[in-house]
């Protein structure tokens, strides 16, 4: 994109680069974003935790994807995470039966995000997981993670994913059994104790 002076039509500057968002926290976090589980099911999970800065300082803005298989392994491939009204265009919500194993949530003023799902069955030689797409501003592109729950430490030392991280920052990848039975996942964006991210190609 480029931006034209109009004092001196000849001349054509470039647009000054700036930083993501915080824009998009008004139209796309939408009402049960983070209710993945259908309602009511025995197995659900409550994931739960904080995005800090470098400084550790809470981001009130940012919002994370997440993305996790079935109890089974299975990627679900059904709709069901953001229905519309077709003659309003209005949102419905979720249909609160079919699994989607997709959810998006916003953190609140503290920095906190809260997510319901099942707790993802083992994929191929991967420890079960949930991927993590982080968006919040300051970032000029958008971050992934995987969230891995602990319970299994035979599948978590054989996980290739895990095996190539130092041993010293896998648990910034690995979530925390509280005592009221929720996960804790911290994600910080950088400095000390930063999230390991990782890098598609």
């Amino acid at each position: 994109m480029t931006k034209i002076d109009t004092s001196r039509p000849e001349t054509v500057l470039p647009t000054p680069s700036h930083t993501v968002g915080p824009f998009y926290g008004h139209a796309l976090p939408f009402p049960g974003g983070g209710d993945i589980a259908p309602v009511g099911h025995p197995d659900t999970i409550v994931l739960q935790g904080h995005v800090t800065d470098g400084e550790g300082n809470p981001l009130p803005d940012a919002f994370l994807e997440l993305w996790g298989a079935d109890p089974d392994g299975n990627v679900p491939r059904v709709d069901g995470s953001i229905r519309r009204d077709p003659a309003t265009g209005g949102y419905l919500g979720r249909n609160g039966v079919e699994f989607t194993g997709w959810g998006r949530v916003q953190t609140d003023a503290n920095g906190h995000w809260s997510a319901r799902t099942l707790r993802p069955g083992a994929r191929g030689r991967s420890a079960p997981y949930i991927s993590v797409c982080v968006f919040a501003r300051g970032l000029l592109v958008h971050l992934y993670t995987r969230i891995y729950l602990p319970g299994d430490e035979a599948a978590l030392a054989a996980d290739p994913l895990l095996a190539r991280v130092p041993e010293e920052r896998r648990d910034t990848l690995i979530a925390r059994r509280q005592g009221d039975g929720t996960y804790r996942f911290d994600i910080r964006l950088q400095g000390e104790g930063e999230t390991v991210f990782l890098e598609f190609q």
